[in-house]
């Protein structure tokens, strides 16, 4: 399920790129600025800004939604019985459906109205949610994308199983890896996650000689502290064929989707990273011999 196409994008490998981000994701950091790709399901957005009052939606999903005067309306998201009745209804765009089920024909379709702009450097990145937590759409996609010379990044976390990365090395030219913590404790707290599956598949994916560029998404709190960075820093020194390093400052880009989501933010009152603050890591990063940038 794909729940976004960004076209011309330069943040995320070299040259021009087309993002294909991929809904769905086995984390649930709690600074995420993509909410809407957490679940493997369609989601509704609303905001209530945009809402004109029209009532295409109530006739659409009368149980699971109904007029409230002072918001709109309201939202009972565990009775929608089908997310499509809800996608294109409203005039207003003020709710919308994020999530939906693309043929690879009409992804590859997208992607040819870019390639002209592609040049030597640009491509294909996937992105989510974790693109490696998806099923075979994703292996046809990376085969016809070989088939057509295009060349593909993928955006990861590594929390998956292991054959769900090698199968795509063949067809990956960099895989752009998130490290947000090594601590085995503070990445449970604030992902769900496990990582000692992360850095397993890291240093896996380094001995398979394949092109990595690790990510460390700055986060107060979680990792914004000299210490754990010089550790983590250290870490991936020690990993064979692994010499660059972006960091990605914290930002709060995503707040207002989880107003239109109804969930919590739990970062809301995080201040956004400076560039400024990454100095001492910049530095310390460049002494061990890593090439870095800011933000991807």
């Amino acid at each position: 399920m794909i729940f976004n196409i960004q076209r011309f994008s330069t943040h995320d490998g070299n040259g021009i790129r087309t993002m294909i981000f991929f809904k769905g994701c086995p984390l649930k950091c709690q600074w995420c600025s993509n909410p809407e790709s957490q679940s493997f399901d369609s989601d509704i957005m609303y905001d209530r800004r945009l809402c004109k009052n029209f009532g295409d939606c109530i006739m659409a999903e009368p149980v699971a939604i109904t007029a409230d005067k002072e918001n709109g309306v309201s939202i009972d998201r565990q009775k929608i019985s089908s997310g499509n009745k809800l996608a294109g209804i409203c005039p207003s765009r003020a709710m919308t459906v994020s999530g939906e089920n693309k043929s690879l024909e009409d992804i590859i379709a997208e992607i040819e109205m870019d390639k002209v702009f592609y040049g030597h450097e640009g491509g294909v990145t996937l992105s989510g949610g974790e693109p490696l937590a998806q099923g075979k759409e994703l292996d046809e996609l990376l085969e016809e994308l070989k088939s057509r010379n295009i060349s593909v990044n993928i955006e990861t976390s590594l929390h998956v199983a292991w054959q769900n990365v090698e199968r795509c090395i063949g067809f990956t030219d960099t895989f752009l890896v998130d490290l947000k913590h090594i601590d085995r404790n503070k990445f449970y707290t604030y992902t769900g996650g496990n990582s000692g599956l992360v850095l397993e598949n890291i240093e896996r994916l380094s001995r398979e000689n394949a092109h990595v560029i690790l990510r460390i998404p700055v986060i107060p709190l979680f990792n914004h502290s000299e210490s754990e960075m010089e550790h983590m820093i250290d870490y991936v020194s020690t990993l064979k064929n692994i010499r660059e390093i972006d960091f990605l400052p914290y930002h709060t880009f995503g707040l207002g989707k989880y107003k239109m989501l109804d969930m919590e933010y739990l970062f809301a009152s995080k201040q956004q990273v400076q560039d400024s603050e990454l100095t001492d890591y910049i530095q310390y990063a460049k002494s061990k011999g890593f090439q870095v940038n800011i933000g991807g």
